[in-house]
């Protein structure tokens, strides 16, 4: 696992764009934490990465954006939803096992069906007003090397 504990939204859009330029075509990434954490805010930081161009904004009535970058992405904003069967109607598994990217925010709702090979980020609020802690653990080789990445990528 990786923490991060950064003090400003610039300091966590920095982090979102380096993980960005990281991911790649087919990569997962499921992000959880409290309204106003920094999930959308991570979000478009991580499309910024992904090269996409256009304004991110979390789908939170469409329940997911898509987005044209150096991959496909897919931002997926699942809070709204009644029942996890609800992804069944969307078709989520063309997104999870496309050749795109798909970003879901508030992921542990929809936990059981979630590929087991994933990227998960953890963002919580810190003690001062702008400090986020994010915590980065992966589930899978692709993801574990991602991690390693980022971690050399935060130190230089």
């Amino acid at each position: 696992m990786l923490t991060i504990v950064t003090n400003s939204a610039e300091e966590t859009k920095e982090i979102g764009y380096r993980l960005g330029r990281i991911l790649q075509g087919g990569d997962i990434v499921c992000l959880t934490g409290d309204l106003g954490a920094g999930k959308t805010t991570l979000t478009q930081a991580l499309a910024k990465g992904l090269d996409v161009d256009d304004y991110v904004t979390s789908p939170t009535f469409t329940l997911i954006n898509e987005y044209n970058g150096r991959y496909p992405v897919y931002h997926m904003d699942v809070y709204r939803l009644e029942d996890v069967d609800e992804m069944y109607d969307l078709g989520y598994e063309e997104y999870f096992y496309s050749d795109g990217v798909t970003i879901v925010e508030w992921a542990n709702l929809i936990e059981e069906i979630l590929p087991e090979e994933r990227l998960n980020i953890q963002l919580k609020r810190g003690k001062e007003g702008n400090e986020r802690e994010i915590n980065i653990y992966g589930k899978g080789e692709r993801y574990e090397e991602i991690i390693r990445n980022l971690k050399s990528v935060s130190s230089s």
